[in-house]
């Protein structure tokens, strides 16, 4: 497995630590996105269940679904060139980790070369794929994969582990390096800054950005053991969070009344 695939499947946040995250533009909404859906994928791919090969199916087709919108392995490359400028650029800064520099920029470049080599064209063995185009189309409807709709699903369900988890893996292989990529990127975006306390009076949290820095994605931090979670609003030049008790009951959840202390990154 590349470190793509072993960093997406390992907890980006201590156990000790709730964290969360917002999108500041539509570009990094997909690339959360597909993040997440890679991460069920992966997990299932590894489960010896026929419910786990069921879910491994419905990411996929969620991933291919979402890369079927517009140009995002075009994005995506743009993004790998924005960021080995970037780091490029960094080579002549002083303190800077020369090795860990050279290993992050050679990773980039190889996700890059990967992803151009797969062509444009690269989600059509999976378009022209007649078993998952029948489960694709039966899948809007709810409960429209039942064994009885879709009699050759159910018969693969039932095949042993090593045969459902070949195919699986095949076609994990056509989504594999743009998907590689997107976790690579945002492995980067994450760690390009460092967290910093903040308090939210009441509750309340308003951050205005520095209009000359784009930030992309939002990272707060509450302790694990705490009972609020966040909602955030706003968009790239400000945004505000409201610190929400969370409770098991059918009421609306309320906003805290205290100071709350809570880490802030903003990417």
């Amino acid at each position: 497995m590349n470190q793509a695939a072993e960093a997406v499947q390992k907890p980006s946040a201590s156990p000790s630590a709730l964290l969360y995250e917002q999108p500041l533009n539509e570009r990094m909404r997909t690339f959360l996105r597909l993040e997440f859906l890679y991460k069920q994928l992966l997990y299932h791919s590894e489960q010896n269940s026929p419910w786990a090969s069921r879910g491994s199916i419905t990411g996929l087709l969620d991933i291919v679904a979402i890369l079927s919108r517009g140009d995002v392995r075009g994005d995506v490359l743009k993004e790998l060139e924005r960021q080995l400028f970037i780091l490029e650029r960094l080579r002549s800064a002083q303190q800077v980790n020369e090795e860990r520099l050279s290993g992050v920029t050679h990773n980039l470049q190889t996700l890059r070369e990967t992803l151009n080599s797969v062509g444009p064209k690269y989600l059509q063995e999976l378009r022209d794929n007649e078993f998952l185009n029948a489960i694709r189309h039966r899948s809007s409807i709810p409960g429209g994969t039942c064994a009885f709709d879709i009699p050759e699903y159910t018969h693969w369900l039932k095949q042993d582990f090593t045969r459902r988890s070949n195919d699986i893996t095949r076609w994990m292989e056509v989504v594999r390096p743009l998907c590689d990529s997107v976790v690579g990127l945002l492995w980067l975006v994450r760690n390009s800054k460092q967290p910093s306390r903040q308090v939210a009076v009441k509750g309340v949290y308003q951050h205005s950005m520095n209009r000359d820095t784009a930030s992309v994605l939002i990272r707060l931090t509450l302790p694990a053991d705490s009972a609020l979670y966040p909602e955030i609003s706003g968009g790239q030049h400000r945004f505000t969070v409201r610190l929400m008790k969370w409770n098991t009951n059918d009421n609306r959840p309320a906003q805290s009344d205290t100071d709350i202390e809570f880490e802030l990154t903003v990417c």
